[in-house]
């Protein structure tokens, strides 16, 4: 259900709240990832660099006018993801405070559409990743996993903020 008028300081308040919760759910979701790979074994593929520090290497060129520094990359790379993880926690505390469903299932649902439309349709569509179809269901599965875990704890930490701002 729509909320009929909301006012611009709850909509402030789920800004801040889901932008904070976005980056703790950033945080838990690189830590589960980095668990998913110790327990399983599985090593790092050397088959280009990851998302997060091809967009970070086309900033610093479109920014600095020069390439990361093998260095730089890493730093660079965490950098977007948590600032992703950020907006689209900011944009999910937006969406709860104006429409109240939109936090059904706990932030779920949240990060199972972020999956989606970031890791399926977007990164691929940027020319950042493999086309889905060419990624093991093993990756794709990680790969969601790791958003729920994202979704909720951003989810419960907006929850938790919430509160505190109340």
């Amino acid at each position: 259900m729509y909320k009929t008028k909301v006012s611009a300081q709850e909509i402030a308040k789920g800004a801040l709240a889901g932008l904070i919760g976005g980056v703790a759910g950033s945080l838990t979701m690189e830590l589960f990832q980095a668990g998913l790979k110790k327990a399983s074994g599985q090593q790092e593929q050397g088959e280009g660099e990851p998302a997060t520090i091809q967009v970070a290497q086309k900033v610093s060129e479109t920014v600095r006018d020069k390439a990361l520094t093998e260095n730089e990359k890493n730093p660079a790379g965490e950098m977007v993801h948590y600032a992703f993880g950020a907006g689209a926690g900011a944009l999910y505390g937006v969406a709860a405070a104006a429409l109240p469903k939109a936090s059904a299932g706990f932030g779920l649902l949240f990060g199972a559409v972020l999956w989606l439309l970031a890791d399926e349709i977007g990164v691929p569509t940027a020319g950042l990743s493999k086309p889905p179809g060419e990624v093991p269901v093993r990756e794709h599965a990680s790969a969601f996993a790791a958003h729920l875990v994202y979704g909720s704890t951003a989810d419960a930490v907006r929850r938790c903020v919430l509160k505190v701002l109340d």
